[in-house]
């Protein structure tokens, strides 16, 4: 089953009938004034007019491009330029696809001024914070109309409205929204992507309202209104526009299908499986996507075995990436970043692969969890799974994930019923230490011969105040997440109650992480300190107060 649409959508039967016929009838140049050419010309006259309806723009105000990420690229260069008189202020929240984060990121290292408003822990821009922040001299705003990880809806509107209140042009990404829900009201520029919605590949859609500053930040070219150099792929775009047309009729009807399906795996999936956490906002999101983050497991080798049973998902985890960073959505979030599985539904999607999805999830994260040696609650729904897939890489999930299976087990399931304190200052995502947990083999022995690896006590001569009393340290050096929180859920119990103790890690991840653990388990994030200060020769302790 292909529960990944997020990612790209399958093309869409009428798709495919437009495409075929627009290559026999829509091939030449649609410049040209010969007779196939002004075919061509009406073609994708006709698709433009087709894409602005959806979108709700006028014609002249669409241009095609060769991908959604372009499209959003040339929108914020576009727009940062024709305003630069204004000023080099841009705004944008945290959660932004990385098209955005890549231009925000250039424009700061070209000079340039860049905000950042934070989501809360459902994903969701705050309007007043977000206002707040436009200034004087901003040139542009940027706010994607739902997230594409965990399908929040973001408050576009509201946010529209204190831009044109402040003078400023609201760039609006709706990649994961056009031709499934009405788009939002109020933007100056909008971006989307038809590979999104079931149409070809390659075709992006930038609309730029009529009198927004816009200079194109490429050489001028005649197409595409100026905005868009190079020559048009005439076939792909009338399939794009027809399939956004086939799907905006079908969404209606889909959409509360969808949700209802969607519904069932947020409510059924912490019954099944012990400790998990669905994230996104439950009740403004797209009606096909949800999101849910499994402790103590690798994202990828979950992938791997969803995979193996059938089943096309994604994740945000770190080790799904190629870049080893974890996701920057879950990490402004403060929700776990390993271990997710995101779920995005097909239209047509039936109840019976959602139910066959919801029966092998629970023994499959069973499965990568069984050499961690923790003590796990039985979900709420443990007699409603079924007998274990067969086939499954045990050796697999060992060598990605055991360590310390014979150490002590851990503290038993603590409901998460107090909030995470947050630790000072920022959290940024940045790249994660190459290399893979170490030699696990000589890790395993060393706890066979007595307890968790790299474990010891510090005395209470701490000058630290959370060390006041003993501090129990847990070196997690060298293993990458989600290793650091499999240790610290294992000596947890060993703590007193109100004692501290502390992990040290090397990987990036542990410090998004290691608060995440916290608020899932009821216990407090008491902050980072050196690694030096509790014995380590490198990277940083994250302090956890046992509350319960």
């Amino acid at each position: 089953m292909y529960f990944d649409v997020a990612s790209t959508a399958p093309l869409h039967p009428v798709a495919r009938q437009a495409l075929t016929a627009a290559l026999d009838e829509g091939w030449a140049d649609p410049a040209r004034l010969y007779r196939s050419g002004r075919q061509a010309r009406m073609l994708l006259d006709a698709a433009r007019e087709t894409v602005a309806a959806v979108l709700g723009a006028r014609a002249d105000e669409i241009s095609f491009t060769a991908s959604g990420t372009q499209a959003v690229q040339l929108g914020l260069l576009g727009a940062l330029a024709g305003n630069r008189r204004r000023g080099a202020h841009l705004v944008h929240s945290a959660v932004e696809h990385s098209s955005v984060l890549h231009v925000a990121e250039r424009h700061e290292a070209g000079g340039g001024e860049v905000s950042v408003a934070p989501v809360d822990r459902a994903g969701r821009v705050d309007p007043a914070a977000f206002g707040a922040l436009l200034r004087t001299d901003t040139a542009l705003a940027a706010l994607q109309s739902a997230n594409h990880e965990v399908g929040t809806v973001q408050p576009v509107g509201e946010v529209a409205a204190l831009c044109a209140g402040a003078g400023v042009p609201l760039l609006v990404d709706a990649a994961q929204s056009a031709g499934r829900v009405d788009v939002p009201t109020g933007w100056s520029l909008l971006t989307a992507s038809a590979h999104k919605w079931g149409g070809p590949p390659g075709v992006g859609v930038l609309a730029v309202r009529k009198g927004v500053r816009y200079a194109s930040p490429l050489p001028a070219d005649e197409r595409e209104g100026g905005r868009v150099p190079g020559y048009v792929n005439v076939p792909a775009i009338v399939a794009a526009a027809a399939s956004l047309r086939a799907v905006r009729a079908e969404a209606e009807r889909e959409n509360a299908r969808l949700h209802a399906l969607v519904e069932r795996i947020r409510g059924r999936v912490p019954q099944l499986v012990p400790e998990v956490e669905v994230v996104g906002d439950p009740v403004r999101r797209l009606p096909h996507i949800v999101t849910f983050s499994c402790l103590y497991v690798d994202g990828e080798v979950l992938l791997t075995e969803l995979d193996r049973a059938g089943f096309a998902v994604s994740s945000g985890s770190s080790c799904t990436s190629s870049t080893l960073t974890p996701s920057h959505v879950l990490a402004a979030m403060g929700v776990l970043t390993e271990g997710n599985v995101r779920v995005s539904l097909p239209y047509g999607t039936a109840e019976a692969d959602v139910e066959r999805f919801l029966a092998v999830l629970p023994d499959l994260v069973a499965g990568v969890r069984a050499p961690l040696g923790l003590d796990l609650p039985a979900p709420v729904g443990a007699a409603e799974t079924t007998p274990r897939a067969e086939g499954r890489a045990g050796a697999e999930s060992d060598e990605r994930q055991a360590t310390d299976a014979g150490g002590s087990a851990g503290a038993k399931s603590v409901g998460a019923g107090s909030e995470r304190p947050e630790a000072s200052g920022g959290v940024a995502a940045t790249p994660r230490a190459e290399g893979r947990a170490g030699a696990e083999s000589d890790e395993r022995q060393a706890t066979d011969a007595g307890g968790s690896a790299g474990a010891k006590s510090v005395g209470a001569g701490s000058e630290r105040p959370e060390a006041s009393g003993g501090v129990t340290v847990v070196d997690a050096l060298g293993k990458r997440c989600p290793l650091p929180v499999i240790e610290l859920a294992k000596r947890i119990g060993e703590v007193p109650v109100g004692g501290t103790i502390a992990v040290l890690s090397d990987d990036e991840a542990a410090r998004l992480d290691v608060p995440a653990w916290c608020g899932m388990r009821g216990q407090e994030y008491a902050g980072e300190a050196p690694a030096a200060d509790y014995g380590g020769d490198r990277g940083s302790a994250y302090l956890v107060l046992r509350r319960s």
